[in-house]
């Protein structure tokens, strides 16, 4: 199955050498995602600096990130970390927004910032005092470092994170988690940092990275678990749904959170090679070329965004405006499954964001959906 007709027009047109060449770039960011900032971010307008600083405010140059609803981090150069949350004043002149924490480096005004979803940082203990041990899933390319939070109950949450994110993407729920008693794994799997690398060195969107969430499964089951609640983000989300259709312990999964899942890859891909810079034929070659590069099967992706593997109660968080994955796939999904999804939606927010937009209402959705399952 192609991606699109584009590559074989470019490819008449300028030569087959050179089409790979272009697709091979433009498809780069996508099968090497790496960790970054929590979540992918798409880029602004132009930079943004601190205008001025006083008690518990400080405003910043007025753009599209720092007009962004909800909490976030700034970062800047050298290692510096704040977070502020609420818009307290905004004109053509700047966006002043409350000031909650700054924990490393020395805001000051001139400081050029990014925005960023990354607010808690480090291990359990040291963003949020929540008592964890290092453990570690057996999976089939060596062990699979991952975070393990005791808890009362029977049913463990395993939380995968996603794309350009690593296990403090986890991070933000695991409070409500903790209240609700809920053991937890917050996991990583091949290519991230400090487990084994994908053989091929590429992401492959889940249709591999599955079996180290299975193995992330039975390390729970062999724990005392009766069943599993699998909770992803983005690629992350993705690698969820194939863990829950493939998995030998799929009976196990009694649900399945999924925070902005990628559900139609060519359109991620082409949009991720956009934000590359890359569009037009060039978005088309990018996705092409990360179809070739990986050897995804398309017509399994098409299956998982249908429903057609669903059995467990599934609760799909994502916003209208997504930017990485459409909307219109997890409608597509939640009218082809409404006995089993729960489709709640984040206006405004960013891929893989939604808790940072609305942090409150995000956990209370959470603490609703979990409790019946418990």
């Amino acid at each position: 199955m192609r991606w699109g007709t584009a590559a074989v027009v470019a490819a008449a047109a300028v030569g087959a050498g050179i089409v790979v060449a272009i697709g091979r770039r433009a498809s780069e960011r996508i099968v090497h995602p790496g960790a970054g900032t929590g979540a992918p971010v798409e880029e602004g307008s132009g930079p943004i600096l601190v205008q001025t600083l006083a008690a518990g405010r400080v405003t910043f140059t007025r753009r599209p990130e720092s007009l962004r609803r909800g909490r976030w981090a700034v970062e800047w150069e050298g290692g510096g970390h704040a977070v502020v949350e609420e818009i307290l004043h905004s004109d053509e002149q700047g966006v002043t927004r409350r000031l909650v924490r700054a924990d490393r480096g020395t805001l000051t005004p001139g400081t050029e910032v990014r925005f960023t979803p990354r607010v808690l940082l480090g291990d359990p203990t040291e963003a949020l005092g929540l008592a964890f041990a290092d453990t570690s899933a057996d999976g089939e390319l060596g062990p699979l470092p991952a975070w393990h939070l005791g808890g009362k109950r029977g049913t463990w949450v395993i939380l995968v994170h996603g794309t350009e994110a690593d296990r403090q993407q986890t991070l933000p729920v695991l409070p409500v988690l903790d209240r609700l008693g809920l053991p937890v794994l917050a996991v990583t799997y091949r290519g991230d940092e400090g487990a084994p690398a994908s053989p091929d060195g590429l992401s492959h969107f889940g249709a591999t990275e599955w079996r180290d969430i299975e193995s992330a499964i039975r390390l729970a089951l062999d724990h005392g678990a009766g069943r599993v609640i699998l909770y992803g983000w983005s690629l992350g989300a993705t690698t969820v749904l194939h863990t829950a259709a493939r998995s030998a312990w799929a009976h196990a999964v009694s649900g399945l959170i999924l925070d902005s899942p990628v559900l139609d890859l060519p359109a991620s891909a082409r949009r991720d090679a956009a934000r590359a810079g890359f569009t037009g034929v060039a978005a088309e070659l990018g996705a092409l070329a990360a179809e070739g590069r990986t050897g995804v099967d398309l017509a399994d992706f098409s299956r998982l965004a249908e429903g057609a593997d669903l059995h467990a109660p599934t609760l799909v968080l994502h916003s209208p405006s997504d930017r990485i994955a459409p909307f219109s796939t997890v409608q597509r999904l939640a009218a082809a499954r409404p006995d089993v999804v729960n489709l709640q939606t984040f206006p405004g927010a960013g891929h893989a964001a939604l808790w940072n937009s609305a942090p409150d209402h995000y956990t209370e959705l959470l603490r609703r959906w979990l409790t019946p399952l418990l």
